[in-house]
């Protein structure tokens, strides 16, 4: 519903633009050319694209992103309406609050003139070309601006025009006059482009400017220029009767016959071609845009007869041939100004910022625009001699005068420039100028190579990315092997302890003994336990706790390993930490078996002297 009731309003959008058309009766003009003149020039006022210079509609071009897209893009509907909007809202900023226009009327009446004139297909698509041709013909401005804007997007590198982009100029600029009924006057065709340049084979600026702007231009185009006079002639009064109406005074346009003495038409008159007395519509007419007194007339008369009026000017300037390159200020820092070079920097606040000391990098690019302007003066000057005696000269002189006057009064720095300075101290100066853009100059170039540097160094190399999976997976290995030999370690020093414990145990097993023999052999009493009865101790009740471990490194030192053993085993192993742990427990190991093969054996002579006893005593009891 709302998608319909939105083309509704488009379509009656259209029809009333039309209808207003129609009311207006341009179709009773019987010069194809005025009449089509007129049709456009309604639909300029109609959507106010007349209070919108040609710079403005470049600045909107630009801000919404058409001058990086390729002439052949497709711009859709949606899209063309938010470019409209803008170029009004911008227009609504620059007039006064009381003039202000309806920015929704006018996107929509203009929308739906645009679609008009290019959607035959009803695609309902645009390209940008054919956008920035058909607002570029359709806003206010100077023809000359205009035409220029229209040359560089139609031009090369070089600055020569591409005849196949004048021809698709042409087929988008005939689209305007297709759209008001006016298409079987100015229609296209395809040998147009090449009519409108038959000698030249290679279009510069200038060549395109006196082509279009001469008189009288191009028979396609003819229209184009009336245009512009129109509106610069709409608020003209003449103080003169019309000779056919009887109006008092005219506005606009003078007819003035070439044949018929006195005899002045008004533009209403002379387009519809009203004639009275001895006038005919044939006779040859002389259109004039101004109003000159009598006394004007005969000065300028006398003036001629003797010579001294000046040759007739050209149309427009006379602008280089190719065009300028852009300016590279990537490493232009401002100069602080000249009059106070020699007085040190004032200090910074807190907070503040060095903007505030330095003019900023729009103020060196005006500046440099300022001495291009000059430049681009001088070599016009240089080149056509007679453009010194032109009144254009003077005004361009006082425009440039004006700029610089203005731009002195608002630059804080030259305000304090004291006016005794000498010429070796500016030398100096400059010098001292030059220097600090040499050194300013070197310190960025260091500084782009050292970021270049940095960003080269952070970036992971492919040997790198290579290498990175083999030290991961041996940093991998090589911790596991830690782990494995500190559990082995853990372990050695569990069955050293062990073993020394049961080495105590058979140390005392052996002093028992030593003991009980050396009473034996002292006539003392012989003890009645059975050495066979004695338990194999596994731990030595005085052996205290295990040592505890820390992850998988023991807590305890070389001597905690011997804790709860006998003095006769730490004496064994009191040698000091440096000593081998395997050759301590080799050692210990060999200890034990040989005491334990010295104790077998002692045991057994001793069982053996027992049982001798036995059959001793019992051949005694028996006898």
């Amino acid at each position: 519903m709302i998608e319909e009731g939105r083309k509704a309003g488009v379509m009656a959008d259209r029809k009333q633009l039309f209808m207003d058309m129609k009311t207006q009766n341009y179709d009773t003009i019987r010069l194809s050319t005025y009449r089509t003149a007129c049709k456009l020039r309604f639909v300029q006022k109609k959507c106010n694209l007349h209070l919108v210079d040609v710079w403005n509609m470049i600045e909107a071009f630009r801000d919404n992103g058409l001058n990086t897209l390729d002439v052949c893009t497709e711009i859709s509907v949606a899209r063309l309406e938010t470019i409209l909007t803008c170029i009004y809202q911008q227009l609504n900023k620059r007039l006064p609050t009381t003039h202000q226009i309806s920015v929704q009327h006018n996107t929509s009446l203009l929308l739906n003139f645009m679609a008009t004139a290019h959607d035959t297909d009803a695609q309902g698509r645009l390209t940008v070309f054919s956008v920035k041709m058909m607002l570029s013909v359709l806003c206010g401005g100077k023809l000359v601006d205009k035409l220029r804007y229209i040359f560089s997007q139609i031009s090369d590198s070089h600055g020569a025009m591409e005849m196949s982009k004048f021809d698709h100029f042409l087929r988008e600029a005939l689209k305007l006059p297709a759209a008001v009924f006016e298409g079987p006057s100015f229609g296209y065709l395809d040998h147009l482009a090449r009519s409108c340049f038959p000698q030249q084979k290679k279009v510069m600026l200038n060549m395109f400017l006196d082509a279009l702007m001469s008189d009288p231009p191009p028979q396609c185009l003819i229209w184009l220029p009336l245009v512009h006079r129109m509106g610069n002639v709409e608020n003209v009064h003449h103080p003169v009767s019309c000779s056919f109406c009887r109006s008092d005074g005219m506005t606009g346009f003078r007819y003035r016959c070439q044949q018929c003495f006195n005899y002045q038409l008004c533009q209403n008159c002379f387009w519809r071609g009203h004639a009275s007395g001895n006038h005919s519509n044939h006779h040859d007419m002389k259109e004039h845009s101004s109003w000159k007194s009598p006394a004007k007339k005969l000065g300028r008369a006398i003036s001629k007869s003797l010579g001294c009026v000046p040759s007739r000017e050209p149309s427009h300037p006379i602008y280089p041939e190719y065009p300028e390159k852009p300016l590279n200020l990537s490493n232009i820092v401002p100069p602080r100004p000249i009059g106070n070079m020699n007085e040190p920097a004032p200090p910074l606040s807190t907070g503040s910022s060095p903007t505030k000391r330095l003019p900023t990098l729009a103020a060196a690019q005006r500046m440099n625009e300022e001495h291009a302007l000059i430049a681009a003066y001088v070599n016009k000057l240089q080149s056509s001699p007679r453009a010194l005696d032109s009144p254009v000269r003077s005004d361009e002189e006082h425009k440039l005068i004006a700029r610089y006057a203005s731009r002195l009064a608002t630059d804080p720095g030259h305000t304090a420039r004291p006016a005794d300075f000498s010429y070796d101290t500016n030398k100096q100066q400059r010098e001292l100028i030059m220097q600090l853009e040499n050194k300013n100059r070197e310190i960025l170039q260091e500084i782009q190579r050292l970021r270049v540097e940095h960003e080269q160094a952070c970036q992971p190399t492919p040997e790198r990315v290579q290498q990175n999976p083999t030290l991961l997976a041996e940093l991998r290995q090589l911790r596991q092997r830690k782990d494995e030999l500190e559990q082995r370690m853990s372990s050695l020093q569990e069955s050293r302890r062990e073993l020394m414990v049961q080495l105590e145990g058979l140390m005392k097993l052996l002093k028992d003994e030593e003991q009980r023999q050396a009473a034996q052999a002292a006539g003392s009493s012989p003890s009645h336990a059975s050495p066979r009865s004695m338990p194999m101790p596994i731990r030595s009740p005085s052996s205290g706790p295990a040592p505890t471990y820390t992850g998988h490194t023991p807590t305890h030192g070389p001597q905690d390993s011997l804790a709860g053993v006998g003095g006769d085993v730490q004496e064994a192993f009191s040698q000091g930490p440096r000593r081998n742990l395997r050759n301590d427990l080799l050692v210990a190991a060999d200890s034990i078996t040989n005491t334990m093969s010295s104790l077998v054996k002692e045991l057994n002579s001793a069982e053996d002297g027992d049982e001798d006893e036995r059959l001793l005593q019992n051949g005694k009891d028996r006898g």
